[in-house]
């Protein structure tokens, strides 16, 4: 039997920033404002998780599904980018936040690609909180790269069939060297993961919130954080 561990600060947080659309509309507002006072949630919590000692924050901000919206929200969830990427950089770097972008993010048109790309360069030398933005990112198409390349080393005879384990598998994903999520927050209301870090949350411990992302306060990620610290983490152990 695996002994159960206590909680205390977790060392990676993943958040699913759910709920914009919504949030907009119980407002009259268009769409697009929900996703622009998304912005001001995320800057909150990333202040709120570097003052609580939280490492790494993984965000969830354009997933591969999301080509399927309307062209016009696509287009303003490319400019948010730039957007994002211009308007957050003093912020960042005033915190010591370190940016780094996972996912196919360089299938964006230009415009955001270099905007993130700048954005990660002119935080690269900081020492505080890692920001894990996830764009364009889809944990299947990740996974299937993954095995892609390994099969491709196994069948080349670079890798043996006995080296494939856990640990392979984890080097070949966007989060290669980062531990995985201790706690994976996703307000909105939902209850899935919507194809976010399957690989990397079998052992996550989950909180669902009702409170829609542009509504998510430092209260409500203090509190998430309050929820994590009470449970008795298994690890698969009974």
């Amino acid at each position: 039997m695996i002994a159960p561990v206590v909680a205390a600060t977790p060392r990676h947080v993943a958040i699913i920033m759910d709920g914009n659309r919504r949030w907009a509309r119980r407002r009259g507002l268009p769409g697009v404002e929900g996703h622009r006072r998304g912005i001001l949630a995320l800057r909150e919590v990333t202040r709120v998780a570097s003052d609580l000692g939280v490492e790494i924050v993984t965000v969830y901000g354009f997933s591969t599904e999301n080509w399927r919206r309307d062209s016009r929200e696509i287009a303003f969830l490319f400019d948010l980018c730039v957007y994002f990427a211009r308007t957050e950089l003093a912020e960042l770097n005033r915190n010591n936040v370190r940016v780094r972008v996972i996912g196919d993010w360089q299938a964006l048109p230009k415009g955001s690609r270099d905007a993130l790309a700048e954005l990660q360069a002119k935080t690269a030398n900081n020492t505080g909180l890692i920001l894990n933005l996830a764009v364009n990112y889809s944990s299947r198409s990740e996974l299937e790269r993954a095995v892609r390349g390994i099969a491709a080393d196994v069948a080349s005879g670079a890798l043996r069939v006995e080296d494939v384990n856990d640990d392979l598998i984890a080097s070949r994903l966007f989060t290669a060297g980062i531990p995985d999520p201790d706690l994976l927050i996703r307000p909105g209301g939902e209850h899935r993961l919507s194809n976010f870090l399957l690989y990397q949350a079998a052992y996550t411990e989950l909180v669902m919130t009702d409170v829609f992302w542009p509504d998510f306060s430092r209260a409500d990620f203090e509190e998430a954080v309050r929820e994590y610290a009470s449970r008795q983490r298994r690890f698969g152990g009974s």
